[in-house]
C-alpha cells in the first residue's frame, strides 16, 4: 500500500492568501523555516497506478500536476483516480470536484449526511449533473460497513463516525449526526492498516481499536491550542467548538496519542496559524519528542507486501 499526501494544510492552505500571521508572513519573506502546503487531501493505491482519492480540495489541479502517478497517460483522456471518498462535506474537501467535471462520471463514496449537504446547502452534486455527473456510492457508519472501490484492487475501507461538526451550510450544523464526519481505516491484502481522520473533535470508546491496532494514524493537526484563533483575534471560536481536537493541553492530541504505542503518528490538516509549521519552533520540538510527525505535501507512506 502507498499513501500519498497531496495536501497537508487546513482550509485556505499555507500561506493563506489573505493572512499575515507570523507563519504566513514568515514563509513569504523567508524568516520562518516552513514548507508551503496545499489543502488537505490524500491518495491511496495498492499497485502505484490505480488510486483512491480522499477529498477533492480546491487545490486539486495543482496537486495532480505535482504527482505524476495520478496521470498515468494510458489513453488520450486518462486518470489514475479510480474513485473518490469524501470524509465530510466541507468546502475545502469538496470544491475540487468541480475541477474534475471534464472527465467521466465521478464515483463518489460518502455518507447520506454528506450527500444531503452536497445536494442542498452546497449543491455540488446537482451542478455536476450538468457535466460529468456523480454516481453516489453510499457509506454506512452505524454499524461501520467495510467497502471496496471498483478499479482499486487490494484495498478495503472501513468508515467510522467521528465527533466533529457539519459545514455551516448543513441543515444540522448545530445538531450533529453520525456520518457528518468520518475517519476511515484503510487496509491492504498484506494486513497493513492506516487510520485516516483529518477532522477529529474528540475521543470516543468505539475509536479505541482503530487507533490502537493501526500501523499508522494520519490524524487531525489543525490547531496547537484550543484558543488559538481567539488569541490571534481571527475568530471567536475554540478549536473544539468547530470540531478539531487541539494538540496541546489536557486531553489534547499529544496526550491522546501517547496512549497508543503501536502506530506511526502523523498530523495532517494543519491550520496556517499553527506554530508547528515552523520547523524551528518549540512546539515542533515538543511533537518530535512525543514521536509525532507533521505531514507535508508529497509525503509518501509506503508499506511493501
Amino acid at each position: 500500500m502507498q499513501l500519498l499526501v497531496l495536501g497537508s494544510a487546513a482550509g485556505g492552505g499555507f500561506p493563506q492568501w489573505n493572512c499575515n500571521c507570523r507563519n504566513c508572513a514568515g514563509v513569504r519573506d523567508g524568516s520562518v523555516r516552513a514548507r508551503p502546503r496545499t489543502q488537505s487531501s490524500i491518495a491511496v493505491s495498492a499497485n502505484g497506478t490505480d488510486w483512491v482519492l480522499f477529498n477533492a480540495s480546491p487545490d486539486i489541479l495543482t496537486q495532480f500536476k505535482a504527482n505524476r502517478a495520478l496521470q498515468p497517460g494510458r489513453a488520450l483522456r486518462d486518470t489514475g483516480i479510480a474513485g473518490i471518498v469524501l470524509i465530510d462535506a466541507q468546502i475545502d474537501h469538496t470544491t475540487g470536484l468541480f475541477m474534475l467535471r471534464e472527465g467521466k462520471p465521478l464515483d463518489v463514496w460518502c455518507t447520506p449526511q454528506v450527500r444531503e449537504d452536497l445536494t442542498t446547502g452546497n449543491p455540488i452534486f446537482n451542478v455536476l449533473s450538468h457535466f460529468c455527473t456523480v454516481r453516489w456510492q453510499p457509506v454506512q457508519t452505524t454499524p461501520p460497513s467495510p467497502f471496496i472501490v471498483s478499479g482499486a484492487a487490494g484495498l478495503r475501507f472501513t468508515p467510522v463516525p467521528l465527533s466533529s461538526k457539519a459545514p455551516p451550510y448543513s441543515p444540522h450544523r448545530e445538531d450533529p449526526h453520525p456520518g457528518d464526519n468520518i475517519g476511515v481505516l484503510i487496509e491492504d491484502e498484506s494486513g497493513h492498516r492506516i487510520f485516516y481522520a483529518p477532522g477529529f473533535g474528540a475521543m470516543a470508546p468505539h475509536l479505541e481499536p482503530f487507533l490502537a491496532d493501526a500501523d499508522c494514524v494520519l490524524i487531525d493537526g489543525t490547531f496547537w491550542t484550543d484558543d488559538e484563533m481567539i488569541k490571534l483575534g481571527i475568530a471567536p471560536k475554540t478549536s473544539r467548538s468547530i470540531g478539531h481536537l487541539p494538540q496541546s493541553g489536557p486531553g489534547g492530541m499529544i496526550e491522546l496519542l501517547a496512549r497508543f504505542p503501536k502506530p506511526r503518528k502523523v498530523l495532517i490538516h494543519i491550520n496556517n496559524t499553527n506554530p508547528i509549521l515552523d520547523e524551528d519552533s518549540p512546539e515542533r520540538a515538543e511533537l518530535t519528542r512525543a514521536g509525532i510527525e507533521v505531514s507535508y505535501d508529497g509525503m509518501l507512506i509506503d508499506y511493501q507486501p
